[in-house]
């Protein structure tokens, strides 16, 4: 099936939902497209405690908030996953696995995916004791052993969640400090279940079962084994942009460049939120670059409007 639009953002998360936002309430005709739950990243946070407005608030339900907004000034949301984008000149066809979408701006705002280990049979023990999800995992490890490993504030928040359901939580940092927040250090500090472990790596994954049975640590050069039911994985994240790869879109360490009004070297083709090269990754940075890549996308259109 072909379809046509003003204006094509993919991805729903919390930068694109902003983005369509801004879009349909200056009566562009929006197309948001997503391939998975409306959120992204932040459907996997239990809590969030720096959005202003709100001293706190689990991330689903800031979600699926902006996803209600939307919804009820009628933007069209359709599942799908991008697996290309062609540039005519004169317009951007977007295929997906399901139809072909042809418009005048496209606006990307894919997010990142979190890294893997790169262990021999991490992808096999996804599911069955490795995640990248305590909110969606958590409640399997009621009263067992886990581990999780990163040192930034995704990596303590999910220790955090996880000290309220299992019996034990092993927290795992390559280094000898954490780069999170100061005020979630305090929090793990006062959980008696949060064993912390500095300078160390997990080299090997052991199963038992078809399942993980425990890890293996390299600290300091010597070698211990670790028993758990779960391992969480936190050490850093990677945009996702497999369906850029047959355009040439500038990027700086796999993130896209763009400039002031969030637009790409490519004319129309706009890209915000966490998929973009930037100093800052919170929520609060995405909204503001979804406000800006849509305000810009809807002079292009404007433009190219009065010019027919």
């Amino acid at each position: 099936m072909s379809l046509r639009s003003d204006c094509l953002v993919i991805g729903a998360g919390i930068a694109g939902m902003t983005a369509a936002l801004y879009l349909k309430r200056s009566n562009v005709n929006v197309i948001l497209i997503e391939k998975s739950a409306p959120g992204g990243q932040i459907n996997m946070t239990s809590k969030i405690e720096n959005y202003p407005g709100f001293d706190s608030i689990d991330g689903p339900t800031l979600a699926m908030n902006i996803f209600n907004q939307i919804k009820s000034l009628g933007v069209e949301y359709r599942y799908g996953n991008v697996i290309d984008i062609v540039d005519t000149g004169k317009s951007k066809i977007v295929k997906t696995d399901m139809d072909e979408i042809e418009c005048q701006v496209v606006i990307i705002a894919t997010g990142r995916i979190p890294k893997e280990l790169g262990l021999e049979n991490e992808k096999q023990l996804t599911g069955r004791g490795v995640s990248w999800c305590a909110v969606c995992d958590g409640f399997f490890y009621k009263d067992k052993k886990v581990a999780i490993i990163g040192g930034g504030n995704c990596a303590l928040e999910e220790a955090l969640f996880l000290a309220d359901i299992a019996k034990k939580v092993y927290l795992i940092h390559r280094r000898d400090q954490f780069r999170a927040e100061l005020c979630l250090q305090d929090k793990i500090n006062e959980k008696k279940n949060i064993e912390i472990i500095f300078n160390s790596n997990i080299i090997e994954l052991k199963e038992k079962d078809n399942k993980l049975s425990e890890i293996i640590l390299e600290t300091k050069g010597k070698k211990e084994s670790l028993p758990v039911d779960g391992l969480f994985i936190h050490v850093g994240f990677k945009p996702n942009l497999s369906f850029i790869k047959n355009l040439n879109i500038k990027t700086e360490d796999e993130y896209i460049i763009v400039d002031q009004n969030m637009e790409t070297n490519i004319k129309n083709i706009f890209a915000c939120g966490d998929v973009i090269k930037k100093d800052v990754y919170q929520l609060t940075t995405a909204v503001g670059e979804g406000a800006i890549a849509a305000t810009n996308a809807k002079k292009r259109i404007d433009n190219t409007l009065n010019k027919i």
